[in-house]
């Protein structure tokens, strides 16, 4: 049986193996803080339609509670770096404007796999039991990331690493092994504002705080119905997601090449034509993005967002577009046509 030090190092060897970037343990107790910040971004009202952050609190504030019999928890970053500027398609506006980690493969189900693997390996070298989340549970990841030592959460809120930037997914293996902890990272932001003074909306009410209502991931995918008119110029060519604070970040001077070339963007995906996207009905939709996140929000909304975009695209060529589905049977992409004509007139 080989002792908790020597087992952690080929741990961190097999996950680099693996094709992460970083490897790091903490314990489940290691984030006292998350409770109390929790509860002061649901009190204001932050997480918007995202109801089931409200749920399940008593988890999602304390991982011990999750899984009581856990001892350790593997924390784990995987790059997704790209190969190109994301912020170079905010310039073409008869353009869609696609988030980075959602141009190919569902990034779930890569990161699980490898989670799984990673996981296998462990019970057979040392025993125990484990429970692998990515982002499908209530588990404080980035807290757990910044308790591990991963990297901090920066003032955007997302994981920042001196060693690779922000552009990469975080998973999780829960295991009743006691495996050394790592130490928690130290913040680096310093003065900077980079992320904050970027955002289009104003997402951010202060560093470390995020008013997800206002933030354009939030917007153009998990809030359903119209969005405010106020906020729907803001939304510029971006149909899925939003890149801009991270991108922003100086950090990325030192961002690693994803290791995985199904992360890598679709040709169709880096720039694909509004009017193209606009006309795509249920079984299109789902064929064009099959295996990708984007298919989980459905072709109304991700219409009802290229309509926006083709509303702030200032493309009269694209009116007769937004025309054609001022009738859909939907009543938001119905909307969202009237208003992008509209804007076009």
């Amino acid at each position: 049986m080989k002792n908790g030090s020597d087992l952690k190092e080929l741990l961190v060897q097999r996950a680099l193996a693996e094709g992460f970037v970083a490897c790091r343990v903490c314990r489940p107790w290691d984030v006292p803080q998350v409770p109390e910040r929790l509860e002061a971004f649901l009190d204001a009202g932050y997480h918007g339609q995202m109801r089931w952050m409200a749920e399940r609190t008593h988890w999602r504030g304390d991982p011990a509670a999750l899984w009581p019999e856990a001892r350790s928890v593997i924390m784990l970053a995987e790059s997704y770096t790209p190969e190109r500027d994301p912020t170079e398609i905010l310039n073409r506006p008869d353009r869609g404007a696609i988030s980075v980690y959602a141009q190919n493969k569902d990034y779930h189900d890569l990161v699980k796999k490898r989670l799984k693997r990673l996981a296998r390996w462990l019970i057979g070298e040392a025993g125990g039991e484990v429970k692998v989340f990515v982002d499908t549970a209530p588990v404080p990841e980035k807290a757990l990331g910044h308790a591990a030592g991963l990297g901090w959460q920066g003032k955007h809120t997302n994981l920042v690493s001196r060693d690779w930037g922000n552009w990469a997914f975080i998973g999780s293996v829960f295991s009743t092994l006691e495996l050394p902890a790592d130490k928690s990272e130290m913040d680096h932001c310093g003065s900077c504002r980079a992320c904050l003074d970027i955002c289009p909306t104003d997402a951010f009410p202060a560093p470390y705080r995020l008013d997800a209502r206002r933030c354009i991931s939030y917007l153009t995918i998990e809030h359903k119905g119209p969005v405010e008119p106020e906020l729907r110029s803001k939304l510029g060519n971006r149909i899925y997601g939003c890149d801009d604070c991270l991108a922003a970040c100086p950090w990325n001077k030192f961002a690693v090449a994803a290791s995985d070339m199904r992360y890598a963007a679709r040709e169709d995906l880096t720039a694909p034509a509004l009017e193209e996207l606009a006309v795509l009905d249920d079984a299109a939709f789902r064929a064009k993005f099959s295996g990708s996140s984007v298919k989980r929000i459905g072709r109304d909304r991700f219409v009802r967002n290229v309509l926006y975009a083709i509303g702030n695209s200032g493309q009269p060529k694209l009116k007769p577009v937004a025309e054609r589905l001022t009738e859909d049977p939907d009543a938001t992409v119905a909307d969202a046509a009237r208003w992008a004509v509209e804007q076009l007139s």
